[in-house]
């Protein structure tokens, strides 16, 4: 099970930190990720970090530099920090688990969290 939180209204410049709390079978994780989706649009990837060894991370080209995503394994926790948020950045975020590494592709991530909502104004 995932628990995502963090989302809110926001303004353009401002900063948010969404978590994502995993419970259940998290021995069976290899990687998280954090997608999105903005009304009439489809879901996009945003980043994704490997959960074992190195923490291997990966952005989507938009975000990099503003957005960071890390992990607290203790905690089985991930975290999304987005900064210098932008108007174009408001949409549904959810993040989800994969038990075949850390993909990129939704299709290959097996749980997902209920999304919580980013609005950016402008």
């Amino acid at each position: 099970q995932l628990q995502a939180s963090g989302g809110g209204l926001v303004q353009a410049g401002d900063s948010l930190r969404l978590s994502c709390a995993a419970s259940g079978r998290t021995f069976s994780v290899l990687g998280m990720g954090w997608f999105r989706q903005a009304p009439g649009k489809e879901r996009q990837f945003v980043a994704r970090i490997s959960w074992r060894s190195g923490g291997n991370t990966y952005y989507e080209d938009s975000v990099k530099g503003r957005f960071t995503i890390s992990r607290d394994n203790a905690k089985n926790t991930v975290y999304l920090q987005m900064n210098s948020l932008k108007p174009e950045d408001t949409a549904v975020y959810s993040c989800a688990a994969s038990t075949r590494g850390a993909p990129i592709a939704a299709s290959a991530y097996d749980y997902w969290g209920q999304g919580t909502q980013v609005t950016v104004s402008s």
